[in-house]
């Protein structure tokens, strides 16, 4: 027989165990509320304290020439005109943004900010101004390096992993309208973004954190305040921010900058190529199983690498070394992130026959307006 009050204690031995239970174990939710806490902070301020010194706001001029009617400059018409009303050069002023990437004064913006210009002026956020020079230019990534004579200049903090995540914290800073600098915050929506028309090799981040004109060359930070990417260029149908903003990956961006410094210019593979994705309407034609991808080739340069390997119109593509032909995008950027002189194994069907071809990659031809020659040099 039991003892009177055997339950009573018992029940409250039970409530005294749970208690030090839910005291010393926390319940999911409540682990669930940490991880929450220490991913997303009450407050960006200290993110935004480490990054936002080092971007800057560049202001750029270009003279513009007035166009004239060609009597204008004949001798007989010269005693019938008024020349003060003839339309005379304006300057047309433009803005962007930029980021501070070395202790010598390097800033990083878009090819498209200061394609033109004829002055190019930068300002950091403790108002200091210099005026800067071109170092390098590469339109098809649309990437410039700016050189200022300024000491003690801030420097961003480039990112541990730069490889970003749909659903990670983004900061846009930059010169938006030309308001003065501006945070805004989102998150990644998506990543590998191409084929948008914005540049030859795309390769976007993209991002909801509002960006606008003017944002362009700023930089996209992580929730450390660390540099993760180049805000470049905004979707929109009216010219404002519609939650779609995309941003050049750090890595990217970085590979440029280095083949500028080294040789003035971004070294590139050249196969000389140009193909076709090889859509179910080919396949059907080709007599090509359905599941099969690659790429039709529909061009090839003459004296180039792919002619003097024997590659040949109406062959198709299906590898590049070792690794599937899908997009051409994809292949372009495959190619051009090799150096010239690299070989490349091409898995080709011609004929109905799988053969392989092997050939050695050209330099591709750095575009005319991404030359640049310094005074110094």
């Amino acid at each position: 027989m039991q003892k009177p009050g055997f339950f009573s204690w018992s029940i409250l031995m039970g409530l005294v165990i749970a208690s030090l239970a839910l005291h010393f174990v926390p319940n999911s939710n409540q682990q669930i509320a940490n991880h929450v806490a220490n991913v997303a902070p009450h407050s960006y301020a200290p993110a935004v304290n480490i990054a936002a010194p080092a971007v800057v706001n560049i202001y750029t001029s270009k003279t513009v020439r007035a166009q004239s009617h060609p009597l204008f400059n004949t001798p007989y018409f010269n005693r019938f005109i008024d020349r003060a009303k003839i339309p005379k050069n304006r300057i047309k002023n433009s803005l962007g943004s930029g980021v501070i990437i070395g202790k010598e004064g390097l800033v990083i913006t878009n090819y498209h900010v200061i394609h033109g210009a004829d002055e190019i002026l930068v300002a950091l956020q403790d108002g200091r101004t210099s005026n800067a020079v071109v170092i390098g230019r590469d339109s098809e990534t649309d990437i410039a390096l700016l050189k200022i004579e300024l000491e003690d200049v801030p420097v961003i903090h480039f990112a541990r992993n730069p490889f970003m995540q749909v659903g990670d914290v983004t900061l846009a800073i930059g010169n938006p309208y030309g308001v003065g600098q501006t945070v805004t915050m989102g998150i990644v929506s998506a990543t590998g973004r191409n084929q948008l028309g914005i540049s030859t090799y795309e390769d976007f981040i993209q991002t909801d954190a509002a960006v606008n004109p003017g944002n362009s060359g700023g930089a996209l930070v992580n929730a450390s305040g660390e540099l993760v990417g180049i805000n470049t260029a905004i979707y929109s149908k009216s010219g404002g921010n519609q939650g779609i903003g995309f941003a050049i990956p750090l890595n990217h961006a970085l590979s440029v900058v280095d083949d500028l410094l080294r040789y003035g210019q971004v070294v590139r593979g050249w196969l000389g190529l140009e193909t076709q994705e090889l859509s179910k309407k080919l396949k059907e034609v080709f007599g090509l199983p359905e599941q099969l991808t690659g790429q039709v080739v529909v061009g090839v340069a003459a004296n180039g690498p792919a002619e003097k390997a024997g590659l040949k119109e109406g062959d198709i593509v299906t590898h590049y070394n070792g690794q599937k032909a899908n997009k051409g995008t994809d292949t372009m950027r495959q190619i051009a992130d090799l150096m010239p002189g690299d070989k490349i194994s091409l898995g080709v069907i011609r004929g109905g026959q799988q053969i392989e071809i092997q050939a050695t990659l050209g330099l591709r031809k750095v575009k005319p307006q991404d030359k640049v020659i310094l005074e110094n040099q």
